[in-house]
């Protein structure tokens, strides 16, 4: 989302030049993943993160995990990004529940949901990469399978090797009190992602305390990464100003 003003496989020297030691991206397959790693490489930036392939975006879909006849869809899906993901070095991945389709069971899509969770957690395993699963707001993604932050925390306590992926603006635009959230369960958090909110602008354009909740991480012992997943108000190098202290 950050550094629209360059083509993609520019964007990572952008990132570089910024201060970034690492960048993730969130569906890299339009491009070829030995082009994608040779140009990390020379940015000297490492690839965190991937999305698994999650269907047509230009249909509305956000994910396919959670649909009952996409099954055979999704453990395609899963082989091809852990293909993208080896030539990467990345080593998580994130999949996208989907979007529940109108009139359909909420417990056959969590049980699809689950047994797709388990699958691909056992093949990334098997390759040296963890998954994770993200609640999203239904305000970005009306009708998301998961979008509140207890439900997934539940997921993995169910799929073994599971790790959550906590994105501050969905879940502060879901009502979570995002410290207490994190205090509680960072040993489940594998990834974070940050924008500030309503807007889903870089930090400082909102309601969300950026700096006590960066100390509280601190604190806590946090050790992943966290993404700047948000939508720059101007260029991306303007705004930047609030992350000079971490880069």
């Amino acid at each position: 989302m950050l550094f629209g003003e360059a083509e993609f496989p520019a964007r990572f020297e952008a990132a570089a030049r910024a201060g970034f030691k690492a960048v993730e991206i969130q569906f890299p397959y339009a491009w070829d993943p030995r082009q994608l790693a040779e140009v990390a490489r020379r940015a000297a930036v490492e690839v965190v993160l991937i999305n698994i392939p999650g269907g047509d975006p230009q249909k509305g879909e956000r994910g396919i995990a959670c649909l009952p006849s996409r099954a055979s869809e999704f453990r395609d899906s899963v082989k091809k990004a852990v293909e993208y993901a080896a030539a990467l070095g990345c080593r998580q991945m994130n999949c996208l529940a989907g979007i529940a389709p109108r009139g359909s069971d909420p417990a056959e899509l969590r049980a699809t949901y689950v047994g797709n969770l388990k699958h691909a957690a056992g093949e990334l395993e098997r390759a040296g990469i963890t998954l994770l699963a993200e609640p999203i707001s239904t305000h970005a993604v009306p009708g998301f399978f998961l979008n509140r932050s207890a439900e997934a925390f539940a997921l993995a306590d169910e799929v073994s090797g599971l790790g959550i992926q906590y994105d501050w603006y969905h879940m502060h635009i879901m009502g979570d009190d995002l410290a207490a959230t994190l205090a509680a369960n960072l040993a489940r958090i594998g990834h974070m992602q940050i924008a500030d909110a309503p807007g889903r602008h870089e930090p400082g354009t909102g309601e969300i305390d950026f700096h006590s909740l960066f100390a509280l991480v601190d604190r806590l012992g946090y050790r992943g990464w966290i993404g700047a997943e948000y939508t720059p108000t101007g260029r991306t190098e303007e705004s930047l100003a609030w992350a000079k202290d971490y880069l």
